[in-house]
């Protein structure tokens, strides 16, 4: 297994953590239609290999799918549940050849295993990183610092300053009939900083990439990552005086958790996410994570194609339904845009190894994906973050993710470059990672999104490209200092590798 810092679907975060316990006294209708399962499989078919989970892509509506569906269960498959209203089908078989079989059925488009470790195996642990103490005197001095307008811990997020969310939250918190679903590792919505702001209706677990809205379900369970609740205290931890402040402190969150406990985002639970979402009224998807178990997908591979065939169909369907998604551009210094990349990481879920892939074959999903918005992070000091991904005509925007204090040291009375935000059990901690950038740009859209209320996906996102604040590239870029340029920005002010269409901007999103 490849370490954490490599494997950005663990969550699209460095490794570094810094905690803050509460001692410290800071305190609907389905997504889809059902299906039932399918009927049992034929005798001649093959049913002693590994239990696998796949997604089946068909063409045409409902009746095309019924037919499938039969086909599905002559070829040894058995029904999870069907999308029909994406031509999606989950299905779980141990017939070795049940792809191959499938993918001669009349009017299935694609089909593919969603993994390469069965069901039952799953052994990786690496989930959430480590943790660093944050001592008492350390937040005793930041709550001192703050004002009357300011929560206790405030003083502490210069990420906030950075997009001008400070002055934004003088004018509006944003509007709570805007909700911003965080697909992700669950959310512990019983965090007082959360609690106030949860939308428990908009809330699901779908790992098993069918919704489970039992109560609690969308919470990690322990021992499990903290990366989404980490990942809502940004877009919309409450300001009520106490912990942090959220870039949108006045609009919902939900938890849509699609992790499994050894923190795999498969494409079941993430087309899952997707349709939830745009069924139950969010507004705005964040998405910190790549799909599993290929860091890049390849259209010219037969399972690997089928996976982002499914999830393309999902952003798509949730955009259409009025959603904006938001991705992290990811964590591995990768160009994007360049001719060919080296993915040493890949299955994950097995035995990874080197393959050189085209990124305009292969795709890091959902980030690369038509419509989905692809955010890079910057530091403290406005500069590209030193682990994040770019690429000219790739990254969107940028937005503050967090670097190492050392690379870019924030201005007092913040005294770590990383970003500070809620964690479960009631604490806090810190984290940096492209994970920390798409939920600030997710916040900023739920504040235009309040502002203008009718405003359609892109015209939604046309705003947040216009409203950004424009950064040229940093060219020589030498983030680490020691006379080595590590990487090379191209384009123009306007739009470039680095930060897109620029710094997002809080302000303009609540008075423009």
């Amino acid at each position: 297994m490849a370490h954490l810092g490599s494997r950005r679907g663990r969550a699209l975060a460095l490794p570094v953590g810094l905690a803050l316990t509460a001692s410290l006294g800071f305190l609907p209708s389905g997504a889809a239609s059902a299906a039932e399962l399918s009927d049992a499989p034929a005798a001649t078919v093959a049913t002693n290999g590994p239990k696998l989970s796949y997604v089946v892509n068909v063409a045409g509506g409902r009746w095309t799918a019924a037919s499938v569906k039969k086909a599905i269960a002559a070829a040894g498959g058995e029904v999870v549940i069907s999308y029909d209203q994406i031509g999606v089908i989950v299905v779980h078989s141990q017939n070795p050849e049940f792809a191959k079989t499938i993918r001669k059925a009349r009017g299935v488009v694609s089909a593919g295993s969603t993994r390469t470790a069965p069901l039952s195996v799953q052994t990786d642990n690496s989930v959430g990183g480590g943790n660093q103490a944050l001592t008492e005197a350390e937040a005793k001095a930041a709550a001192a610092r703050a004002t009357d307008e300011q929560d206790a811990l405030e003083p502490l997020q210069w990420d906030l300053p950075a997009i001008k969310a400070d002055k934004a939250h003088q004018r509006t918190l944003g509007s709570k009939r805007v909700t911003v679903g965080v697909i992700d590792t669950g959310v512990d919505d019983t965090h007082p900083d959360l609690a106030p702001n949860f939308d428990a209706k908009a809330s699901a677990n779908c790992v098993s990439g069918k919704p489970d809205t039992t109560a609690g379900s969308w919470r990690p369970n322990p021992g499990e990552s903290d990366h989404g609740t980490h990942v809502a205290g940004t877009i919309a931890a409450a300001k009520n005086g106490i912990g942090i402040t959220g870039v949108a402190p006045g609009v919902k969150v939900s938890g849509i958790k699609v992790s499994t406990p050894d923190g795999f985002f498969y494409t079941e639970a993430v087309v899952c996410g997707f349709v939830w979402a745009a069924e139950h009224g969010v507004d705005i998807t964040n998405n910190s994570y790549y799909t599993d178990p290929w860091m890049f997908a390849c259209k010219n591979d037969e399972d690997q194609k089928a996976l982002i065939e499914a999830v393309t169909r999902a952003t798509r369907y949730a955009e259409r339904k009025g959603t904006v998604n938001v991705a992290a551009a990811g964590n591995s210094k990768f160009d994007l845009a360049a001719d060919e990349i080296l993915d040493n990481s890949s299955p994950n879920d097995t035995t990874p190894g080197d393959r050189v892939i085209d990124p305009k074959e292969c795709l890091d999903y959902p980030a690369m994906l038509p419509g989905v918005v692809t955010v890079s992070a910057t530091g403290a000091k406005d500069l590209k973050a030193s682990y994040s991904n770019y690429g000219l005509g790739v990254i969107d925007i940028a937005a503050p993710g967090g670097d190492r204090t050392e690379y870019q040291t924030p201005d007092a009375p913040a005294v770590n470059g990383r970003i500070l935000s809620t964690t479960v059990n009631g604490g806090y901690n810190y984290k940096a990672g492209t994970s920390m950038a798409s939920p600030h740009a997710a916040g900023v859209l739920a504040l235009i999104k309040s502002t203008h209320p009718y405003a359609s996906p892109a015209a939604l996102k046309a705003l947040l490209y216009a409203q950004a604040d424009k950064l040229a590239c940093t060219n020589p870029y030498d983030i680490e200092g020691d006379g080595k340029i590590d990487a090379v920005c191209e384009g123009g002010k306007n739009k470039n590798g680095f930060y897109g269409a620029g710094l997002i901007d809080a302000l303009d999103a609540v008075r423009r």
